[in-house]
């Protein structure tokens, strides 16, 4: 079929003349008028145009060719009638739109009601200072925050590389063997190191002891994630914990951090020693910058280390996003929670990274999971490994000694004006004792926030404060005067102040082993090679500035630069988690707007935003309808059903929070099993807990039967969780509350607008009904949830609070009809590409009027039969056409997922589909023997150019160059290389290298080249 596209006529009045005020004949016409009709004072910048792909015309052409007069008539056959809600649900009146720079104009306006003061609370976040080459070409950059996940590495070398970079640099501050690529939080990282020491008792021994020194955020989550997996959490001084025997005869492990909350700095090697003569693991919470001064934890005995590698270039962001990292010992690295990346090498021998191990990740676990870790913090874990390559080892060290210094000097003017130091030995934070000189502690606190200075408030004799990077010297005398002035003492200058020689703990944890000697870490110290090397890595990589990313169930949509824009504003980015809530009013603001836009959307009573990832949002959930059941009594209630089509995930969030696994079957047209459903509801009614369903299903389609489901489920004593990963297709004309739901829980990451960072960030709010609302999630430092809140599920209050913002925007700038017209033209443009490739391949599900939702089902099963063309081969060959595969073989092992959202364009689709079909008459030469089955355009392909560019004598393939490279005409014009050629997954799995090569590694392999 010809592309609709190309033969589109395309006024230009269609995008000259937006307004919000002119009815059409489809509700998305509102945006486009003739001239005459237009008001001269509409605004000229409406977002609608901007962010929806087709325009009228195109829109038209597609509902033609799918047999529609109307663009209502086509969502009436898409839809089920009797889960529709009205017009007026998710409007105008309901959420008004604003114009771009209406947008821009009120983000000023409300980051100006966030007070920026200079913060020294510590506990795991500073003010880091970000260098302007890393904030320009990577935070700003789409080319680095619109990827996905790299699980197509020929098309993601780039950040592969980045990521063990940071892999890298993790391993070599800590000491340990092996690093994964991130984790979401430090918080949720311990409780990864927890559960590890649990299952690697065997899950026999259950007591897992943290000491006092571990931080009050990282605790609460300790405490929500032990519960469900019954595990008994002390607290407590872990030096007489050990001198215990009931502690002992069933520690599993403990949790210690290095330097502590209150800055100490304690030796643990002993301790260490202690737990592993007792079979336990030993992790440690700790500070990456610290450890360039300090023995890493390696090296003392440790067993994990973990902790928030932020001060790395991250911004601070009222708590997030950050990357975790979680490094282990050798035998530790396969049980190791996360994505790990790891070196492998293509089918001509080339080196080239991949995603190591994914046999451990819960979509193939599933409820036998411990962990259900779906992302990481891909972004900000690039960011910090960036900083590292900037700085190398020289630069760390000055940065670090200057936070020491600068610390140690602090120590010496505060003793002399006649407070005491509890601390003797720290890095870079002080708990001092200020009861000698004044009643209060609030006092000193008042005369610091007088002075536009935040202190750590710890009780009513005692403040903490953390030096870090951004302070400056006329910073430090103005931290040092606040104290003389509360002690009524002179202030003093700069010429007052001399620095120590010596540093502030131990000699024994003095670090002597070097660190980050690597090559890539001694290289780019200029910006002009830091700059070369961000944009060599980039030009690997595929994003959305490229081409579509067609991933089912990811919702790879556009990225607004103007709700991007603000989000490194100071106002936003410099402001510490645990400031008083009357210096975050603008953050209030943001997040009480998201939270009630979001209600809106969904139907539902209340919402919470801490969760910073779906699967933590999955979790969050079910963790509310446990405490829920409980505060009824019906505490035993424990059995969830999940249908076996469910996203890997659910069965793996369900197994943390407590509750037993029970798969519910589909029927042959991919649709739930009722009869089962009923039968299994009915069997456990006594002990049902939850039921877990996605909608529309992982297989495309809005079934029929939900709201009859979901009255089983409600009739037998459970909740409904809906599982909100396809809501891009629901806004405005359904939503989960109607279709029988409970809670659910929402991916920003995909239906509102927040980029996948190349695998992270995300976040994944809850949105409850009214009786669930008081089970909301709470936090130990800020007060959120509900009256009967279950404790923390991140470190954060709000999550990764502040790219909030970014959907808040888009929500703000779409406007109520601009998100309904958004899920109409997502369904439509779904339904185009199930129409053209109709014929060519098998649309697996479909509904009773052919329909399918916004996303559909390819099944290639017919061409391993015919032809022994597996699911990789398509993906593969796809690359070589310049677009990153759909999602393969989930939720069917044959199959291909397609999404192409409402912001592809009919041309994109076009080139989609004109590519698909393609690849099909070339599996089509195989089937008839005119390609052999071993070798072919298929089974080689990627073909990077390093392949193209092959002499006559080596190319030794049954077809030429010029189908391999330029199968179709566009492509000569435009089109992304993919940088190696097919890797081979199971040689990086036996041969696991997960860091970068180090010199002597270099050198060998160039002796080596040499010698050939």
């Amino acid at each position: 079929m010809a592309s609709l596209a190309r033969t589109v006529a395309k006024s230009p009045l269609f995008f000259a003349f937006p307004t919000r005020v002119v009815a059409s004949k489809y509700h998305f016409h509102r945006r486009f008028s003739a001239r005459p009709n237009v008001p001269v004072f509409a605004p000229l910048d409406t977002f609608p145009t901007r962010h929806i792909g087709p325009n009228i015309a195109e829109a038209d052409q597609m509902l033609a060719v799918l047999g529609y007069s109307s663009l209502d008539a086509f969502i009436n056959d898409s839809v089920p009638a009797h889960i529709r809600v009205s017009d007026a649900t998710v409007s105008e009146q309901s959420i008004s739109a604003l114009s771009e720079s209406e947008l821009l104009s009120l983000a000023r306006d409300i980051a100006g009601q966030n007070k920026v003061y200079r913060s020294y609370i510590g506990m795991g976040y500073h003010n880091a200072v970000i260098p302007t080459v890393i904030l320009r070409n990577i935070i700003q950059n789409p080319a680095w925050y619109t990827p996905y996940t790299p699980y197509q590495p020929e098309i993601a070398q780039g950040r592969l590389e980045s990521l063990v970079n940071f892999q890298t640099m993790v391993t070599s501050l800590t000491g340990l063997d092996i690093s994964n690529a991130s984790l979401l939080d430090e918080a949720t990282a311990a409780a990864e190191a927890m559960v590890m020491a649990f299952t690697g008792s065997g899950q026999k021994k259950r007591t897992f002891f943290v000491d006092s020194g571990v931080s009050p955020q990282t605790v609460a989550v300790l405490r929500t994630r032990a519960k469900g997996f019954g595990i008994n959490l002390l607290v407590g001084d872990v030096f007489e914990a050990l001198k215990d025997s009931k502690v002992t005869s069933d520690l599993s492990g403990v949790l210690v951090q290095y330097p502590d909350v209150d800055g100490s700095i304690k030796d643990y090697s002993e301790l260490a020693a202690t737990v592993h003569s007792l079979g336990g693991i030993v992790a440690c919470a700790t500070d990456l910058l610290a450890l360039t001064m300090l023995k890493p934890p390696g090296e003392w005995g440790a067993d994990i280390a973990l902790g928030n590698s932020a001060r790395f270039g991250v911004p601070a962001g009222y708590g997030g996003p950050h990357a975790a990292f979680f490094s282990v010992t050798e035998k530790l690295k396969r049980r190791m929670p996360g994505r790990l990346i790891g070196k492998s090498k293509d089918v001509t021998g080339k080196p080239a990274y991949r995603l190591a191990l994914q046999t451990r990740e819960q979509h193939i676990r599933r409820e036998k999971a411990t962990s259900n870790i779906c992302t990481s913090q891909a972004l900000l874990a690039n960011v910090a490994a960036m900083y590292a390559v900037y700085h190398g080892a020289p630069g760390l060290r000055r940065i670090a000694n200057r936070v020491h210094v600068m610390t140690q000097i602090l120590k010496e003017n505060v003793e002399s004006a006649g407070f005491a130091i509890i601390n003797k030995d720290f890095f870079d934070t002080l708990t001092i004792n200020v009861g000698k000189v004044v009643k209060d502690a609030e006092i000193v606190h008042q005369a610091s926030v007088a002075q536009g200075i935040n202190f750590r408030k710890i009780d009513e004799r005692h403040v903490g404060i953390t030096i870090d990077e951004s302070v400056k010297p006329a910073d430090l005398i103005d931290v040092i005067n606040i104290f003389n002035t509360v002690a009524s003492r002179a202030p003093i200058s700069l010429s007052n102040l001399t620095s120590p020689t010596t540093p502030s703990f131990p000699d024994a944890l003095v670090r002597t082993s070097e660190f980050l000697p690597h090559p890539v870490f001694n290289t780019h110290h200029s910006e002009t090679e830091l700059l070369r090397y961000i944009f060599h890595l980039e030009s690997k990589d595929l994003s959305l500035v490229h081409a579509m990313i067609p991933l089912g169930s990811c919702t790879m949509k556009l990225n607004s630069t103007t709700s991007m824009i603000p989000l490194t504003w100071q106002g936003y980015s410099r402001l510490h988690p645990f400031v008083p809530a009357d210096q975050a009013q603008g953050y209030a603001r943001i997040i009480k707007e998201l939270e009630q836009d979001l209600c809106t959307i969904t139907g539902f009573h209340s919402c919470s935003l801490q969760p910073n990832s779906g699967a933590a949002g999955e979790y969050a959930g079910l963790c509310v309808i446990k405490a829920y059941h409980e505060s009824r009594g019906e505490g035993h209630r424990d059995i969830c059903l999940i249908p076996l089509s469910a996203h890997g995930t659910n069965p793996a969030s369900a197994s943390m929070a407590g509750m037993r696994v029970v798969p519910v079957k589909a029927l042959a047209d991919g649709s739930l099993d009722l009869v089962d459903l009923k039968a299994k509801a009915e069997k456990h009614k006594d002990n049902l807990a939850a039921f877990m369903i996605t909608y529309p299903s992982t297989f495309g389609v809005f079934e029929d039967g939900v709201q009859e489901a979901n009255r089983i489920i409600h009739e037998n004593g459970g909740q409904v969780y809906l599982d909100g990963a396809n809501l891009n297709a629901q806004i405005g004309l359904t939503n989960p509350f109607t279709c029988g739901g409970d809670v659910c829980h929402l991916n920003l990451h995909k239906t509102f607008s927040i980029p996948h960072g190349g695998g992270g960030p995300g976040v994944g709010p809850i949105c409850v009904s009214e009786h669930l609302a008081p089970f909301l999630p709470t936090h130990p430092l800020v007060a959120t949830g509900g009256s009967q809140a279950i404790e923390a599920v991140s470190a954060a209050p709000f999550g990764s609070a502040s790219i909030l913002f970014i959907s808040w925007a888009y929500i703000k700038m779409l406007g109520g009809q601009g998100l309904t017209d958004s899920s109409k033209l997502a369904l439509l443009n779904a339904n185009y590409i199930a129409h053209r490739l109709r014929g060519h391949y098998n649309i697996r599900f479909k509904n009773v009027k052919g329909r399918v939702a916004h996303e559909l089902l390819l099944d290639l099963a017919e061409f391993d039969k015919k032809a022994g063309l597996k699911v990789p081969d398509f993906a593969k060959r796809l690359q070589d056409y310049g677009f990153h595969p759909p999602t393969c073989s989930w939720p069917i092992s044959t199959a291909m997922l397609i999404e192409p959202t409402e912001s592809e364009s009919l041309d994109e689709l076009d080139r989609l589909c004109d590519a698909m079909i393609q690849i099909r008459k070339e599996a089509e030469d195989v089937i008839t023997g005119k390609q052999p089955r071993d070798s072919n355009l298929l089974k080689n392909a990627p073909h990077p150019i390093s392949v193209i560019a092959l002499s006559d004598a080596e190319w030794n393939r049954s077809y030429s160059r010029q189908e391999a490279a330029f199968p179709l005409p566009w492509l000569r014009e435009r089109k992304f290389w993919p940088s190696v050629s097919r890797i081979d997954d199971a040689y990086g799995d036996l041969n696991l290298i997960c860091e970068c090569p180090t010199v002597e590694e270099l050198a060998d392999k160039n002796l080596s080249q040499a010698a050939l």
